[in-house]
């Protein structure tokens, strides 16, 4: 295997993308130039989702994190950056593809937000029916 600088995934779910690189380092993640912690307002559970892909197989202080991730909400961004991780994992290191497929981190979430119909309120809602 060639020595690289890093290793590079995207991830996408909903309307946001997240470009995502692995560098070899400490396990320092930073999202937009801020740190994890900043970024993300120390919400605990986010923080621990970001390093999901990470700490499947033991390796959350072999790399340092950066990702640019665009659209979306904090949830959208958070998934996004995940599958982003996860991608460039398998990039890094082949073997741990079958890993992360079994913790089902591998797939994107194809679900995105419905348009909205005209002669309706949202994308389903309508006027309230009244039978009299």
């Amino acid at each position: 295997m060639a020595k690289q600088e890093y290793f590079y995934g995207l991830g996408r779910r909903k309307s946001a993308s997240a470009s995502v690189r692995l560098i070899p380092g400490k396990g320092q993640v930073t999202i937009n130039g801020k740190t994890m912690a900043e970024y993300l307002d120390n919400n605990k559970t986010l923080m621990a989702e970001v390093t999901d892909p990470l700490a499947a197989v033991s390796k959350q202080k072999e790399y340092d994190v950066t990702v640019l991730v665009k659209g979306g909400g904090l949830s959208g961004q958070v998934d996004a950056i995940k599958l982003g991780i996860a991608k460039a994992l398998t990039v890094a290191h082949a073997d741990l593809r079958p890993v992360l497929r079994k913790a089902d981190m591998l797939k994107r979430d194809p679900r995105e937000k419905e348009r909205k119909k005209y002669g309706l309120r949202s994308a389903r809602k309508r006027e309230q029916f009244s039978k009299r």
